[in-house]
């Protein structure tokens, strides 16, 4: 069976020359380095280059069809799922190529979760949810199941408003609920990187405030990488953010940076709202 991909993160080089105000003073666990994906024969990402930091949130903003998007499932490998993609660069986690042939997609998604832009439950219970990839993995411990439920659900605030109905039917929760859901069952692996592809578009301001509250709970101990087109979103949760247009990254910086003072025009006539 080939090995898990290991995680230790690598130190800053001594006198390594940083980007101005692109770095947070943390190491950094996903770098990405020329980058280009391809549907067929039609290039989505051209020349991608940027170093997410780790228990950072990143936010990746642009209009529809820039790239986003595109680059956030290349960090779990989801593209592969597609018939005819390709690509070249590389993507490195904790300094170790994803595509190392070594490297099981299975194991990778296990360090590399995702939470998608409409909740997904299952159609099973509560309970079944948070435990499916374990269950898939082989867990059978009791113990070691619920201690992982509870675990899960405490972390994505949603024990106290289901610790009564675990092995009531997900698809009886709110769509608050099954969002939070969907990210306990994320981080039931104890992922490093946490992926979010627009997990608000679909909620009530309510539902989004308490997904944005645990977004910021949540990097204390994950990696996040968010996609969302809600600028106000992306202002209040990220600390860093890159900003994408026709397949480029244009600009990646800090957040406040980004919204206040970018260096690209397009940066700023987009999160002005002059465009997108």
């Amino acid at each position: 069976m080939s090995e898990e991909p290991q995680i230790v993160v690598r130190p800053e080089a001594d006198g390594a020359v940083e980007d101005e105000g692109q770095r947070t003073g943390r190491p950094d666990l996903i770098t990405v380095r020329d980058f280009n994906f391809f549907y067929g024969r039609k290039q989505a990402l051209q020349e991608i280059s940027l170093d997410i930091p780790e228990h950072q949130v990143t936010a990746f903003i642009g209009p529809s069809g820039c790239g986003k998007t595109t680059l956030l499932r290349n960090f779990n490998r989801m593209n592969e799922l597609i018939d005819g993609v390709s690509y070249t660069g590389d993507i490195k986690l904790a300094g170790r190529s994803i595509f190392d042939p070594g490297i099981e997609v299975i194991a990778l998604r296990r360090l590399v979760g995702m939470v998608f832009q409409k909740s997904n439950p299952f159609a099973k219970s509560i309970y079944e949810n948070v435990v499916y990839s374990m269950r898939i993995a082989g867990v059978r411990g009791r113990k070691v199941l619920d201690d992982t439920v509870e675990r899960s659900l405490h972390a994505a605030a949603l024990w106290d408003e289901v610790k009564d109905r675990l092995h009531e039917s997900a698809l009886g929760l709110s769509g608050g609920q099954m969002q939070r859901l969907c990210i306990a069952r994320a981080i039931a692996n104890r992922p490093k990187v946490l992926l979010m592809d627009e997990p608000c578009s679909a909620l009530d301001p309510i539902a989004t405030m308490r997904i944005e509250e645990l977004i910021n709970e949540l990097k204390r101990e994950y990696t996040i990488v968010i996609v969302t087109h809600n600028m106000q979103q992306a202002s209040r949760c990220s600390d860093l953010t890159g900003f994408f247009y026709l397949g480029s990254l244009i600009e990646f910086d800090r957040t406040k940076k980004i919204f206040t003072n970018p260096r690209e025009k397009r940066t700023e006539d987009y999160v002005t709202g002059r465009f997108g």
